[in-house]
């Protein structure tokens, strides 16, 4: 999943399908002069379709389609015939994509289950034929019902990657490496702050043939929920991990106020973020000896935390085992 190619944000201008209009027919054949009202029912409109397809990532394939356009349905024929429907456009979206109205910000509903379908714009009704108006008084009615218009709505499709275990941590402190280690992953890596610029996403084999989804988030910095660095762009993906693994490098000056200034900036861009279950990772820790592993561990924070690294492949089935833990508690 290439920079380029992962969209996270879209907005689209729909237009679902207007009714087809009731016939206003009366019944005529060569021995009928006058017969009753036989017009049929309107065709429905086209809707706008939202559906849900794991095999998607990213909204790219919506980027640069502004305007969905929906079919009208027909309008009704003579012998009680129905119009056809209009046809149905459905857009494919990745699990864990939200749709919002563009003026209002309203949530109208949120994908997260292949397969899952929900209607975006409605479409008109089919407008009634005649026959439904005949009445003792009135048999031969000689007017039906006109279909009901489509919408033209603005709406934002909007994706937050749905992953078990979220890596939170600054830029270069070893997400994208330890998420190439322990899943089958290929994250760009450098030794430079924003290596990862997208979301990056990798399945981690576990024991017993089970397995969990790890999401390596772009890295933030002090001031991010303030629009700092990459800013909010990406905090919105935190929202739908289970578990949240900080990652703090060993050679940091100050793990903990490090921890304090990942955790602060979750808080400022959505409070309920800290209720989720927390992990601390010291990554790089192939580098300290016993006496100052015993050193840090003094001012580490009170959550569940362990020393890794990822290039010695050391402690990672440790963390495994408690990311298992956590996720299942």
């Amino acid at each position: 999943m290439s920079g380029s190619n992962f969209v996270d944000y879209v907005k689209v201008c729909c237009r679902s399908g207007a009714g087809g209009a009731g016939s206003a027919h009366l019944h005529r054949d060569k021995k009928t002069a006058k017969g009753g009202p036989d017009g049929g029912d309107g065709g429905r409109g086209g809707h706008i379709i939202v559906r849900g397809n794991k095999q998607f990532w990213t909204l790219l394939h919506l980027k640069y389609r502004k305007h969905i356009i929906a079919e009208p349905g027909q309008v009704g024929g003579s012998a009680l015939k129905t119009g056809r429907q209009g046809k149905d456009e459905i857009l494919e979206v990745p699990l864990g994509t939200i749709a919002r109205d563009a003026e209002t910000g309203e949530v109208h509903f949120e994908i997260t289950e292949d397969g899952q379908t929900e209607i975006l714009t409605p479409a008109g009704r089919g407008g009634l034929g005649n026959w439904h108006f005949k009445s003792p008084t009135q048999q031969t009615p000689r007017f039906a019902q006109p279909g009901e218009p489509g919408r033209e709505e603005w709406k934002i499709l909007e994706l937050k990657i749905l992953a078990d275990v979220g890596l939170v941590g600054f830029p270069n402190a070893g997400k994208s490496t330890l998420l190439s280690v322990v899943s089958a992953a290929k994250p760009e890596i450098g030794d430079y702050a924003f290596t990862t610029l997208v979301p990056n996403l990798g399945i981690v084999a576990y024991r017993d043939s089970k397995s969990f989804v790890m999401a390596d988030i772009p890295g933030i910095i002090e001031g991010a929920s303030q629009g700092k660095g990459l800013g909010i762009r990406f905090l919105r993906h935190i929202e739908r991990n289970a578990v949240l693994l900080f990652l703090v490098p060993a050679d940091s000056k100050d793990i903990h106020a490090e921890y304090r200034i990942l955790l602060n900036e979750l808080k400022q861009y959505n409070p309920e973020l800290l209720d989720k279950p927390r992990v601390l990772a010291i990554s790089k820790s192939d580098m300290l000896d016993e006496e100052l592993v015993l050193e840090i561990k003094k001012d580490l924070p009170d959550i569940p935390h362990l020393f890794i690294s990822s290039v010695a492949q050391k402690g990672l089935q440790e963390l495994k085992d408690l990311l298992w833990k956590t996720i299942n508690a």
